[in-house]
């Protein structure tokens, strides 16, 4: 079996994320390490807070609390609902850990010594009103890119472009408001990717079976316009991880810290570190460093589209210059935007469901469910209060939820909570085996290559395949007629019962684990194949009726949602 490390982009400390960040990255993530788990393979998935930067500041500044005790809450929170939507993290860490302090300043060491870092004396937008230069996400404006009035210091949330923020038009401080702003000279640390430009290029054109849209954001970026620029990695802020060259200080950056997206990918790395510190683990070593192991690891990252940049360049760049053995990512599993009923989600601007909220009113499996089935891999994709009601309610309620409803209870009642014997498994039944054997090699296949929606088509037509069986062979028609036949059918229900459990995990972990427990088995190996499948569970098993597995949402429970989640979320 093999050895996989899985990321999923870390989120912002700054608030707690909506369903289009979920599943963007954390959820598609989970649904590939739980799948990998459930087919033998070792996996190592892991996750963090972002806590540097502006969105930290500012957001700790408008909760009135020191920004190290603002990210120490949020971090529990986040953990807190990840918890709540069965995000099996193998740990959740912390991009302020002092790990990751440590080996952000050895890889700013490391490639200084490379020659890869400058100090650059530049200009800078500088408030009067605030006392202070305006970094990254502390100055919105226009963008000169594509005339978005809302565009970060960083970058466009709407056409992704990078940005500085003296390129913005129209600038004014996200602190106060102001527009008395003015540029002034500081000094910085400049990554210098144009070197490595072709190294790059070589490496991303080798990833022939990337994503489409990981590979066209990246030659994009590669290529357009003035091609791959230098990019600094020191900020004038007072929060984040001071600058150091490894563990000497450096002369002329006193009281600067490194750039969150210099550090926040280092994170990934020292995460490992942080869960062998904590006891969950061992070799984190053997997981990131091509010399001590890591050769054989498949590292796959998840992240949406916005991301990707970041991961396509700027931190591929700081591990091949560094040059030091460490691992680089096999694969990037990038994905559009899920878009909130006719608009955006935003957590800066608080439009959209939010993790706590969906939490509050359905069990994370709905969620679960409908977000992955709907998963914005090709194209942006829309939620819509009405197509989630109408999902949900047909492929959880009236397909799985009433296949296992109907078989348990029909058996109860003619057989008692026993696996029935009798009868001789006929063409129905080959004909049910025939179908799910190819079906379960096609769910695998799309699973293996983290084709989401391919792989919930897929095992949404496994459920249905039983409720079709049901009705082709109606074993309560056939009980009036011929008991033992009917025994047979109904066994085979009880075991698709069982193969549903094992294959419904990976999206729908609760229900699979009530649906095992029903059926009262603890041996869940991947079916090798649908007729070993169909007679695992011998006559004379005992089970037990579950309660219903999902309740349908009510129009009543709909239009009161689509009021309450109207778009804005205060605070």
């Amino acid at each position: 079996m093999a050895r996989h490390l899985i990321t999923s982009a870390i989120p912002y400390i700054n608030g707690i994320k909506h369903l289009g960040n979920l599943v963007g990255s954390q959820l598609p993530a989970d649904l590939y390490a739980r799948y990998l788990r459930a087919r033998g393979h070792e996996v190592l998935f892991l996750c963090a807070t972002d806590e540097h930067g502006t969105p930290a500041e500012l957001a700790a500044a408008k909760a009135g609390k020191p920004v190290a005790d603002y990210c120490a809450e949020m971090h529990d929170v986040q953990a807190r609902i990840a918890d709540g939507f069965a995000l099996s993290f193998d740990h959740f860490g912390r991009s302020s850990s002092p790990q990751n302090r440590a080996l952000t300043q050895a890889f700013a060491g490391r490639l200084a010594d490379q020659g890869l870092i400058r100090e650059v004396t530049e200009e800078q937008v500088y408030s009067v009103t605030d006392g202070r230069f305006l970094p990254d996400r502390y100055i919105e404006g226009t963008c000169p890119n594509c005339g978005f009035e809302d565009a970060r210091g960083d970058q466009c949330d709407n056409c992704t472009k990078q940005l500085d923020p003296t390129d913005l038009i129209n600038p004014r401080s996200t602190i106060s408001g102001a527009t008395d702003l003015e540029v002034r000279t500081t000094k910085h640390l400049y990554l210098e990717q144009s070197k490595l430009k072709g190294q790059l290029a070589d490496w991303i054109a080798s990833k022939a079976d990337w994503p489409v849209l990981t590979t066209s954001i990246a030659k994009k970026w590669l290529n357009d316009g003035d091609g791959l620029q230098d990019r600094g990695i020191t900020r004038d802020l007072d929060w984040g991880i001071p600058v150091k060259r490894g563990t000497e200080d450096w002369p002329g950056m006193e009281g600067k810290v490194f750039y969150v997206w210099f550090d926040a990918p280092i994170e990934y790395i020292a995460c490992a570190q942080e869960w062998v510190d904590a006891g969950k683990g061992s070799d984190w070593e053997s997981w990131w460093r091509t010399d001590k192991g890591a050769d054989d690891v498949r590292y796959t990252q998840f992240m949406g589209k916005d991301n990707v940049p970041f991961h396509t360049l700027s931190f591929p760049a700081t591990i091949m210059g560094a040059d030091d053995n460490w691992k680089l990512v096999d694969y990037i599993k990038s994905f559009n935007y899920l878009n909130y009923d006719g608009g955006q989600f935003s957590t800066s601007r608080g439009r959209g469901v939010f993790m706590d909220q969906a939490l509050d009113i359905l069990p994370a499996d709905v969620w679960r469910w409908w977000l992955l089935s709907h998963a914005p891999e090709s194209s942006d994709a829309e939620f819509t209060w009405e197509a989630f009601q109408q999902d949900v309610n047909k492929d959880l309620a009236d397909v799985l939820g009433n296949f296992v409803s109907r078989i348990t209870k029909f058996c109860r009642s003619k057989f008692g909570e026993t696996v029935p014997e009798g009868g001789t498994a006929g063409d129905a039944e080959a004909t049910l085996t025939a179908e799910l054997d190819t079906r379960l090699a096609a769910y695998a296949q799309h699973m293996d290559a983290i084709e989401v929606r391919k792989a919930a088509a897929e095992l949404r037509a496994i459920w249905v395949a039983g409720n079709e069986y049901l009705q082709s062979t109606a074993p309560w028609t056939t009980f009036k007629t011929d008991p033992e036949q009917a025994a047979c059918q109904v066994r085979h229900g009880l075991n698709l019962i069982r193969l549903y459990a094992i294959l419904s995990a990976p999206f729908i972990p609760d229900m699979a684990r009530i649906m095992a427990e029903a059926m009262n088995v603890t041996d869940l190996d991947w079916p090798e194949g649908a007729a070993a499948a169909l007679t695992a569970l011998p006559a004379g098993h005992a089970f037990v009726v579950p309660e219903n597995l999902f309740t349908k949402i009510t129009d009543d429970q709909r239009a009161d949602w689509s009021e309450r989640f109207a778009g804005i979320r205060e605070g």
